[in-house]
């Protein structure tokens, strides 16, 4: 919703202040499906030549999160953490129990109880990996930080490719937006002969290819692409935390201090407080008897 009213925003005071000023929108709507072929057209063109089917996919999809927003909420975070308090207790209780629910998440009753990080296969990978490299004997916390590490980092990149390449996009628009409006400029001097004020339109229909390379690369285009990295850095978040609490259990804390561990390292916005965290996992004991 955020976006959509940042959206209107942009168009409101540009195009407002325009007519404000005594501007006729005429030229531009005019100019404007012509313009939009050359330069929309080349830059979707350009966009296609750099990147590969599947990166391309990945940005159309990633489009949606300048209006959605990050995926994880602070009910998410709170989930996790009651979820990897369950595993870590089992598998401190009795190894070989655990063992169906990590080779098996989309079976298991502990991952069902939180559907919406079950049906997240990379959450999942993240932790049954982890935890299963521990139940064989692969348990040195420094090296499995330094593995999970390298992991989120490489996640993080291919995440940000959709940012990088609307960012490419946005850089290059306002080049495009000169080559359409040189392009106006060369009708317009192939019509030298007209009268001066329609010669005026021809060149206010040229510079209209700037205008809009310029406003689409800086008003639309470059917002989207800081948004979406915005929102791809903020879900990292997400895998940080497993990852802080997977190895707080190899460093043989309780589970009830690695989950206090993954719940210090939450963002602040995301963060339950220690009351409502406690009071969850009394619940899951509870449950549990």
């Amino acid at each position: 919703m955020i976006g959509i009213i940042g959206i209107a925003i942009i168009f409101i005071m540009v195009f407002g202040g325009y007519t404000l000023h005594g501007g006729s929108m005429g030229i531009i709507l005019e100019a404007l499906p012509w313009e939009m072929i050359m330069i929309g057209g080349a830059a979707a063109g350009a966009f296609v030549v750099a990147n590969d089917m599947p990166a391309i996919k990945q940005t159309l999809r990633d489009i949606g999160k300048v209006f959605k927003g990050a995926k994880w909420k602070p009910q998410d975070y709170r989930d996790l953490l009651c979820l990897l308090y369950e595993l870590i207790r089992l598998a401190r209780a009795n190894p070989v129990a655990v063992e169906e629910h990590i080779e098996n998440p989309e079976t298991s009753a502990i991952f069902s109880r939180y559907p919406k990080i079950q049906r997240d296969h990379e959450a999942c990978e993240l932790i049954c990996d982890t935890m299963r490299a521990a139940s064989m004997n692969y348990d040195d916390p420094h090296q499995v930080e330094e593995v999970l590490e390298k992991q989120l980092e490489a996640n993080l990149h291919h995440a940000l490719h959709s940012s990088h390449a609307l960012q490419s996009v946005a850089d290059g628009m306002p080049a495009l937006g000169i080559v359409a409006a040189v392009l106006g400029v060369i009708k317009t001097m192939g019509s030298i002969d007209q009268p001066p004020e329609i010669l005026g339109g021809m060149i206010g229909s040229a510079l209209v290819g700037t205008f809009m390379g310029v406003f689409m690369a800086y008003g639309l285009v470059g917002p989207f692409a800081s948004k979406v990295k915005a929102v791809v850095e903020e879900d990292a978040q997400f895998s940080k935390l497993i990852r802080e609490v997977l190895v707080a259990n190899l460093h043989r804390h309780p589970p009830n201090i690695c989950i206090e561990v993954g719940r210090q390292n939450t963002p602040h916005p995301f963060r339950p407080s220690f009351a409502d965290l406690e009071q969850s996992l009394k619940d899951l004991k509870a449950e549990a008897a």
